[in-house]
C-alpha cells in the first residue's frame, strides 16, 4: 500500500512539474483572452447558440413562402416540412430556455409547429423564441451556470448551462435538416454563403 501511495505521489509531482513548465513556455495571454472576458464559461458556450440562431434566422428569411410547406420527396409522412421545423425550433427553444432560466415563456406561443403555417408568422414566432432564449443567456453567469434544473420533455436532471448548451446542439441538429431542404431547393445555406 505504501509503495502504491509513493508511486501516485511521484506521478502527481511529475504531472505538476510538466504543467508548470508548459505554463512558463506559453506566451502571455492577450487582453482579449478568456481570462479577461466576463463569464468565460458561459460566453464561450453561447457562441454555438449565437451561430445557429443567426443561421436559422437567415434560412427562414431566405426560403420562399411557398416552400415553407416543402419536405423532400419520398420520405415518410411524419417528416416535418421546412415550416414545421421552424415551428418546432420555436417550441423547443421556448421549452428548453424556460427550463434553464425558470422563466415562463410567452403565452401566445404554444405548439407553434402544429398551429402556425405562414412564413411571416413562423419567422415572428422563431424571433420571439430566440428573444426569450437571449434573456435566459443574459441571466446566466459562470456563478449560476451549475444551478440544478430539470430538462423538459422528461429528459432528466441537468444544470442551467447544460440545458442551454443542449438547446444550441438541438438548433444545430435541425439546421442540418434545413441545409438539406435548402440545397434541394437550389438555395445556398447561410453557413455556406461567402
Amino acid at each position: 500500500m505504501r509503495r502504491i501511495t509513493l508511486v501516485l505521489v511521484a506521478i502527481a509531482a511529475s504531472a505538476f512539474s510538466v504543467s508548470a513548465q508548459r505554463q512558463q513556455q506559453q506566451p502571455t495571454p492577450s487582453p482579449q483572452s478568456a481570462s479577461t472576458i466576463s463569464n468565460p464559461l458561459v460566453s464561450s458556450t453561447k457562441f454555438g447558440y449565437d451561430t445557429f440562431k443567426g443561421y436559422l434566422t437567415k434560412a427562414a428569411e431566405q426560403m420562399g413562402e411557398a416552400d415553407f410547406g416543402f419536405k423532400p420527396a419520398g420520405v415518410v409522412a411524419d417528416v416535418r416540412t421546412f415550416g414545421q421545423i421552424i415551428g418546432h425550433l420555436a417550441d423547443s427553444n421556448l421549452g428548453l430556455c424556460a427550463a434553464a432560466s425558470g422563466a415562463t415563456p410567452p403565452a401566445t406561443l404554444k405548439d407553434v409547429e402544429h398551429t402556425v403555417k405562414a412564413k411571416p408568422d413562423l419567422q415572428k414566432a422563431l424571433g420571439e423564441a430566440f428573444a426569450f432564449c437571449d434573456a435566459a443567456w443574459a441571466g446566466t453567469t459562470d456563478a449560476n451556470a451549475g444551478t440544478a434544473a430539470d430538462m423538459p420533455f422528461g429528459l432528466g436532471k441537468s444544470t442551467r448551462l447544460a440545458i442551454l448548451a443542449f438547446n444550441s446542439s438541438h438548433n444545430g441538429e435541425h439546421y442540418g435538416n434545413i441545409v438539406t431542404y435548402m440545397r434541394a431547393k437550389g438555395l445556398v445555406p447561410p453557413s455556406s454563403q461567402r
